[in-house]
């Protein structure tokens, strides 16, 4: 049996709980749980911190691990990284107060910079040769600077509007994080074949993401237009139909290129077009 640790509160908890649901893996609700046995896979799941799930992972405390990967580079830990997992996206910054002369990296030379990842931090201003005050900071980091104790911070940032509800500029984008599944690197060979099997099923949810599964009818003669129209995941599957002169065309589009492929597919005399989600890809 696997053993996964997913983060015990918050949005990584619920994203990583209904991707489990996706893959067909039903796991109880944690409410102080440390540990549950899901259904539909030999997993256990056990909830932990986010920043200590690198750490348990290493030590094999659990074999996977659904973490950001802000906590994996800022931990350093010994883990493999399997596959990013589509949720959770983020990036970590440099901001500074508004108003702020700021022109480029150097500005932080000898900067007092408030952040809960100094090690991230410490390798972007080593990478560029700059040195600068790193204070840790546990908590709130955006408030640092309005209370005296930095320059500048360095954290998460997803929407922007925390910074500016502090009076903070973002000015330098360091690192995109999104959530990722990790394995502790020595597994056992039973246990690497029932992760494939888990990474397996996520994979097919993720492929099928953002992904519309289209029928429509349409004149034979205008057959070899469609295809050259429309994608596959090998070709676009036709079909005959009853009414001599038509046939159905049935294919995978991308959500972003739907409409102007559906606009094309028109122009040439398709009808009766039937969009519908997908659940699952398989390759």
């Amino acid at each position: 049996m696997l053993r996964i640790a997913i983060q015990a509160k918050g949005r990584l908890n619920e994203q990583s709980t209904s991707l489990l649901a996706e893959a067909g893996i039903q796991v109880a609700e944690s409410k102080r749980k440390l540990i549950s046995r899901a259904e539909g896979f030999p997993l256990e799941v056990l909830y932990l911190r986010d920043d200590d799930i690198p750490q348990a992972v290493t030590m094999g405390v659990a074999d996977l691990g659904i973490v950001g990967l802000n906590e994996v580079a800022e931990k350093g830990f010994r883990v493999d990284q399997l596959m990013d997992l589509g949720f959770g996206g983020c990036r970590l910054s440099l901001a500074v107060p508004k108003g702020t002369a700021y022109d480029g990296p150097d500005f932080f030379r000898g900067k007092r910079i408030a952040t809960s990842y100094p090690n991230i931090l410490t390798r972007y201003f080593a990478e560029r040769g700059i040195e600068a005050e790193i204070h840790r900071i546990e908590g709130s980091v955006e408030i640092a600077p309005a209370v005296g104790m930095s320059d500048a911070i360095f954290d998460i940032v997803s929407s922007g509007g925390t910074l500016i509800s502090n009076g903070l500029v973002e000015v330098e984008k360091v690192l995109f994080s999104e959530a990722v599944l990790i394995a502790n690197p020595d597994l056992d060979p039973a246990k690497r074949r029932e992760c494939e099997q888990l990474t397996f099923r996520f994979n097919s949810i993720l492929e099928s993401r953002g992904m519309k599964y289209v029928l429509m009818n349409l004149p034979q003669e205008r057959l070899q237009e469609a295809i050259r129209i429309l994608p596959g995941m090998r070709s676009p599957t036709v079909l005959p139909l009853a009414q001599e002169g038509w046939c159905s065309i049935h294919a995978v589009i991308a959500q972003e290129q739907l409409w102007e492929r559906i606009e094309r597919l028109k122009e040439i005399g398709a009808e009766g077009i039937l969009v519908l989600a997908l659940e699952n890809m398989i390759r």
